[in-house]
């Protein structure tokens, strides 16, 4: 079968290379293209089956490597505060929208939906057709924010033996989740360095830099809830029903701040919600394109 998939590269906010790729569809194309953004610690490739899925519906789906990781660029001033991911995020939207004639549907988790959001209060009305929030909102529970902060900190100078080695520590970390059969998508996310060890595929100045994820604290959130509220683009939240990081009554409140927006509680899942049900999460995300162009 023909290979759809296509390399691309962007161009950050800073100048920064941004590596991706573009998942064509097997027939006809239609509608809004959309850009998924994985979450902190991660890579594009997070999102490989549910970029395949939405191109097969019809829709040119991005997938890319947010600043310092996977294989972008890492940023010379070490600057990885939401703002700058979110910057980015706006660049990225503005090639696509050049590349395609059309603005894009932005899916984002975690991480990359802060950047939705904020890009989205950044970049103006036009930027996006569309928001998916995947277990994210303003509010978040700083002890679940902390757990995963904690696992991502804990082995990322030292690294892993093997591949065996860091399946095992994820299984500690996640129990609920079925192990996978094969370690290939977990060599996705690490890289193996001279010495042979295998560290994750992410910049450690993310998290213990001069500039990090959490800097600017309360001011971050109070431009999370400014965009939040000023949102009037088709939106909707996708919530992994045993997250650790996004509680009832913080999507009791987005709903408050969004109550156009559409949100699907997902059984099954945690915080990593398209990787603990991946159908679920293909059928909530088809489902909301499909009611954007009418179709449903």
């Amino acid at each position: 079968m023909k290979d759809l998939k296509r390399p691309v590269v962007f161009q950050g906010h800073s100048g920064n290379r941004i590596a991706g790729d573009m998942h064509k569809p097997r027939g006809e194309q239609h509608g809004n293209p959309v850009l998924l953004l994985h979450g902190g610690g991660q890579t594009r490739h997070a999102w490989g089956g549910a970029a395949r899925r939405i191109a097969d519906a019809g829709h040119m789906a991005f997938t890319v490597d947010q600043r310092g990781h996977g294989d972008s660029a890492w940023v010379e001033d070490l600057a990885y505060a939401c703002e700058d991911f979110a910057a980015d995020a706006v660049a990225v939207c503005r090639d696509i929208a050049a590349r395609s004639g059309r603005a894009p549907v932005l899916a984002g988790a975690s991480l990359g939906g802060i950047s939705g959001m904020l890009a989205g209060h950044m970049g103006g009305p036009d930027l996006l057709a569309g928001l998916v929030l995947v277990d994210i909102t303003p509010h978040m529970d700083p002890d679940g924010v902390s757990k995963i902060q904690g696992f991502m900190a804990e082995r990322m100078r030292e690294g892993f033996a093997t591949l065996e080695e860091a399946a095992a520590a994820i299984a500690a970390y996640l129990p609920n989740r079925t192990a996978p059969r094969s370690l290939d998508g977990l060599a996705k996310n690490l890289r193996q360095g001279a010495d042979g060890r295998y560290r994750w595929h992410w910049d450690p100045a993310f998290i213990d830099g001069p500039r990090t994820i959490n800097t600017g604290g309360e001011a971050v959130q109070h431009n999370l809830i400014s965009a939040a509220r000023s949102l009037a683009i088709p939106v909707l939240l996708v919530r992994g029903q045993q997250s650790e990081l996004v509680t009832e009554e913080a999507v009791q409140a987005f709903r408050e701040m969004v109550p156009h927006a559409d949100f699907v509680d997902v059984s099954g899942a945690g915080h990593m919600v398209a990787g603990d049900r991946n159908d679920a999460f293909n059928d909530a995300v088809l489902g909301f394109l499909d009611r954007l162009e009418g179709r449903a």
